[in-house]
């Protein structure tokens, strides 16, 4: 049988990677973010997410339109970028609401 913490890696990567995404677009909605903050606020509600893949989750969702990042000239090309949400990002992200929304409806009635 398998740790727990094997378990929850394992939950981690089959399913809660989508959910990491919703919760970087849903805080890129509101403003722009930070690398390091979003990694942060992730762990604050649970999530084992490293560097090692924040990073380059950010980049995908870049690489998809969802996302656009700056660097802060004045900062030099060492400051940190600032994730924003793009108009196809807030596409997705109410496709994704509306499924979430419909499935919730589905698990009350099962829970």
């Amino acid at each position: 049988m398998k740790s727990k913490q094997d378990r929850m890696t394992t939950i981690n990567k089959e399913i809660l990677l989508g959910f990491w995404k919703i919760h970087i677009m849903h805080h890129a909605a509101e403003g722009p973010v930070v690398g390091q903050w979003m990694l942060q606020e992730l762990q604050r509600h649970g999530y084992q997410v490293s560097p090692g893949t924040l990073y380059p989750m950010l980049k995908r969702m870049e690489g998809h339109g969802w996302l656009r990042s700056e660097v802060e000239p004045s900062r030099g090309p060492k400051s940190p970028r600032r994730y924003y949400l793009t108009d196809q990002g807030r596409e997705v992200l109410a496709i994704v609401e509306a499924q979430l929304t419909e499935l919730l409806g589905e698990l009350k009635n099962c829970l």
